[in-house]
């Protein structure tokens, strides 16, 4: 709920020593993944700002998303959220309360293609940008991709190819076409096989 100072400074350090190694050449997010309440995540914004995060993920959870808009107009770090919502209806609830600058909707559990379109339209009216949750296998990542290909509001895609908790298998083991998941400069191309894009075997 609230925690000491000696807890506060060690975050800020922890994150002052990524932007010192990035510089301002490589942007990064955080995640507080709803674990704090709204008046830590208050004190931890305002000591992250001056590192300039590109957003902070989760500030406080879904339940609490009616804190979204007054922890947005305390500080100026975008706040993302969504991968604990699983349907149009709440995003809906989310967008028209204000405070989000990026919708994340997890394709496997608020409905899939059609339902996180739908999602990513009506954020887009919102002025909100789409980064689609996705920490899961090549076709969550296929079926994401699609989404982000056909929405003008698509900011960024979370994947976890060569991610630290792939231990004895990796994201594209079992893909045919793995070259089509290529990352180059940071983005990922159109998928050109029929359906998702996804060859598995």
């Amino acid at each position: 709920m609230l925690d000491w100072n000696r807890a506060v400074d060690a975050v800020v350090a922890a994150v002052a020593e990524v932007r010192a190694a990035l510089g301002n050449t490589v942007d990064f997010g955080l995640d507080f993944h709803g674990r704090v309440a709204m008046t830590m995540a208050k004190v931890l914004l305002q000591e992250l700002a001056p590192l300039r995060p590109l957003f902070v993920e989760e500030p406080v959870l879904a339940e609490q998303a009616e804190c979204y808009a007054r922890l947005a107009a305390f500080t100026s770090i975008p706040l993302a959220a969504g991968e604990r919502m699983y349907s149009r209806f709440e995003f809906k609830r989310v967008l028209e309360g204000g405070g989000i600058a990026i919708l994340q909707p997890d394709l496997s559990h608020a409905g899939g293609i059609t339902e996180c379109q739908k999602s990513a339209a009506m954020a887009e009216a919102y002025d909100v940008a789409l980064a689609p949750h996705c920490p899961l296998g090549p076709v969550a990542l296929a079926a994401c991709l699609q989404v982000d290909l056909v929405s003008y509001n698509a900011m960024l895609q979370e994947q976890s190819m060569g991610i630290h908790y792939n231990r004895g298998a990796e994201l594209l083991d079992y893909v045919i076409n793995k070259d089509d998941f290529r990352v180059e400069a940071g983005y990922s191309h159109a998928l050109t096989k029929p359906g998702l894009g996804v060859e598995v075997g």
